[in-house]
Formats: structure tokens, C-alpha cells, sequence
């Protein structure tokens, strides 16, 4: 599902966080400067069971890539996506709930963020407006989480108050159609839902339909409205799980979990509109295992791209051209299994890969010139690792 996060919200996140740093800098003589971020807060969301109980914490020092053991910062069920308000005061989960009652029980849930400890504390819970919930973003004004449903296939905005607490949805629409696989495409699949750098138009990946659907996003009202054209297509049958936007907001890509491929699209700000510009393969061409994609993020650089795979258990890398299209350059082994998510700090100096399969996260120092991966030590132990999100820290 950062979504997976765009360098424009990572941006905002780490402007809005360094808040204090620069209320301090206002106080002190002009001759000062603000002092450099040292370390990262990194917030985990899993999958709850024998192992897990919630959302967990850690520390990523930004001067060495080393992350502390990670402990529970919240207990929580199934909290599989998390998001960030921009302020850094509060932290949004969908709970990825199934069975009988799924989408009774499947909510987006609230915590306020304890700023010494990084502690949550549980505000409150609303129901996501569909059932199997796996993603959840904050728009830029801060004012509304937008959640995707992946069990029913629907997508809704669920409006935050100023105490950081969510108010019932003030939209939810349901997908409709299928796609040509009758067993993972009988009907729709909302996969990720995220909004544009300048916060206007919101995309929506739908497996299931084998389409990006765009809507108006009103951010006052708390509304979506269908876009013209509604929709652009993938391969048939590609499954398009996450997107991320480049950072010039002139390009989208898009990774596909059933089709293993990363499609890159032209877009146009102004009209909300996708034109396909190419396909490539996150597989290295001899592979023949089975494997399926999960996250897609662009380097806040926009010079590199990259995208995990499920089996082939990798982080595939791309270099980005001015025009927007790809270059394959290789992939990096994630040194765990089924790497679920990733996500990179907002310095651009690190990637971290959460093993969903092998309970563990590795970091991996980006090489600013080449794009190229190596992790700065051993992996460290987290139950069931299905997000990361960053918080700064001084």
C-alpha cells in the first residue's frame, strides 16, 4: 500500500517536525543556525498474532545507519499501513481486519504521538468504509486521511480534527468490475489511494480492475469526484498494487504485484491525467521463481527509483531519465524474506527494508551517485514488518 511516501509529503512531514529546531534558532542570535537532524524515529506497522501485539519504534542515527531494537510503541490490530499528520503530533493506522465481521470491525485508527518517548496513545477509531483496509495517506493541509479497501474494493476520506481525533467518512466510493484473473481479479481491489504533490487530484490503484482511477480531491469539503478521463490502464491482468510520485510532479509509476512491472506514466498537474510512457520488468531477466511486488518509492532526488520484490525477495533499482522513463541497474537482496515495504528517510541517505517474512528490517546506505544499496549492518528483529514511516528527531 507510500505509499507507498512521496518526497513532496516526506518534505512537509520533515519541515512540519522541525518545528522546535527553528522556534529555537528565532531565539538565539542571527549569527547561529539551526541544528542538523540527527536521527529519525522510524514507526512500524505489522501484522498482530502470537508475535506482534501493534505498532512498534525505533531509532535511526542518520550519521552511521544504525537502528535501535525496535520496541512497542502502541498496541493496535493489524496495522498494516501507517501514515504521518504533517505536523507530527499524530499517527494514522488502517486496521486490516478480515473474517465475519470485517468490514464491521476494519476501521482507520487515531494516536496521538508522545514527543520526548514517541509513546502513542489511542484517540480514537473510524470505520474505513470497506473491508480489508491496507492503506492510509494525510493530505498536505492536514485536514483528512484518505484510506483504500482493498477486501471490498472502495475508497473513502475520513475527515481530522484539529485534536487529531478522525470524524465519521465524508466520502466512500465503491469500485466496480473486474479484471481477466477469476482468482485474484473477481472484482475490485483498492490497493493504495495517494494524493498528487500539489494536493488536488488523488489516485487510486486498483488491482482488481487493472486501473489507476483519479478523482478531484476537495479538500474543504472532504469529497472525491470521479476525474475526466476517470481512470488510466496497465497490462491486463498486471495488478497495479502502490504509486509514487517523482518529485518534479511530471511523473508516475506505478508498480503492478501480479505482472511483476513498474509502468511509468507523463502527468499533467493541471488536468490530473495519466499518459503511459513505458513497462519495464522489476525481474532480473533469467529469473524464474515465483514473486510479487509491493512498494515503489522515487529517491527525493528524482535521479533513482526503486521497487521490492515478494520471492525474488530484492530491491529492484532504475535510474530516471529527464524524460520520466527507466533504465534498469540491478537489485539489492534484501537479506530477509517477502520484503513487504520500504520506505526512504527524507535525507535520501537511507532505505529501510521491512522483511515481513523473516521478521526483521535491514538498512541499507544509499549511494547518492549511483543509486546503488549496501546495508550498514546487521538486520534487527521486528514480528510480522509491514510499513515504515519517519518521524524527526533531534
Amino acid at each position: 500500500m507510500r505509499n507507498p511516501m512521496t518526497a513532496a509529503v516526506a518534505a512537509a512531514i520533515l519541515l512540519a517536525s522541525c518545528a522546535a529546531c527553528r522556534a529555537e534558532a528565532a531565539a538565539t542570535p542571527q549569527t547561529s543556525t539551526p541544528k542538523e537532524p540527527k536521527a529519525m524515529r522510524i514507526y512500524i506497522g505489522t501484522y498482530t498474532g502470537p508475535k506482534s501485539r501493534g505498532i512498534y519504534q525505533s531509532r535511526l542515527d542518520l550519521a552511521t545507519g544504525a537502528l535501535s531494537t525496535p520496541e512497542l510503541a502502541g498496541e493496535a490490530a493489524n496495522p498494516s499501513f501507517l501514515a504521518i499528520h504533517r505536523n507530527g503530533r499524530f499517527l494514522y493506522a488502517v486496521n486490516e481486519v478480515w473474517g465475519p465481521s470485517g468490514k464491521a470491525e476494519a476501521a482507520v485508527s487515531a494516536f496521538a504521538i508522545a514527543p520526548q518517548t514517541g509513546n502513542l496513545t489511542f484517540l480514537n477509531k473510524q470505520p474505513s468504509g470497506g473491508s480489508g483496509p491496507c492503506y492510509v495517506v494525510v493530505d498536505r493541509e492536514g485536514s483528512s486521511a484518505l484510506a483504500a479497501n482493498y477486501g471490498s474494493g472502495s475508497v473513502s476520506v475520513l475527515p481530522i480534527g484539529r485534536d487529531g481525533r478522525l470524524a465519521e467518512a465524508t466520502a466512500v466510493i465503491q469500485h466496480k468490475g473486474s479484471g481477466p484473473d477469476p482468482k485474484r481479479q473477481e472484482g475490485p481491489h483498492a490497493h493504495c489511494i495517494d494524493l498528487d504533490p500539489a494536493g488536488r487530484f488523488a489516485l487510486a490503484a486498483d488491482l482488481g480492475l487493472d486501473k489507476v482511477l483519479v478523482y478531484r480531491f476537495d479538500a474543504a469539503k472532504g469529497t472525491l469526484t470521479p476525474n475526466d478521463p476517470p481512470a488510466a490502464a496497465v497490462a491486463p491482468g498486471a495488478g497495479p498494487r502502490h504509486i509514487a510520485f517523482h518529485p518534479s510532479g511530471r511523473f508516475v509509476y506505478v508498480i503492478s504485484e501480479m505482472a511483476s512491472s513498474v509502468t511509468a506514466f507523463a502527468y499533467d498537474a493541471a488536468r490530473g491525467t495519466l499518459k503511459p510512457l513505458q513497462t519495464l520488468s522489476t525481474l532480473p531477466a533469467d529469473f524464474r521463481g515465483g514473486s510479487s511486488t509491493a512498494e515503489i518509492e522515487v529517491h527525493p532526488s528524482g535521479r533513482f527509483l526503486y521497487g521490492s520484490n515478494r520471492g525474488h525477495d530484492s530491491i529492484a533499482i532504475f535510474a530516471v531519465a529527464e524524460d520520466g522513463t527507466l533504465k534498469a541497474l540491478g537489485h539489492q537482496p534484501t537479506h530477509g524474506k517477502t520484503p513487504r515495504h520500504f520506505a526512504i528517510d527524507p535525507t535520501g541517505a537511507y532505505l529501510l527494508a521491512a522483511n515481513q517474512g523473516s521478521d526483521n528490517i535491514v538498512v541499507f546506505r544509499i549511494d547518492p551517485s549511483s543509486g546503488r544499496l549496501a546495508p550498514t549492518g546487521a538486520p534487527v528483529t521486528v514480528p510480522a514488518p509491514v510499513c515504515v514511516k519517519y518521524v524527526l528527531q533531534q
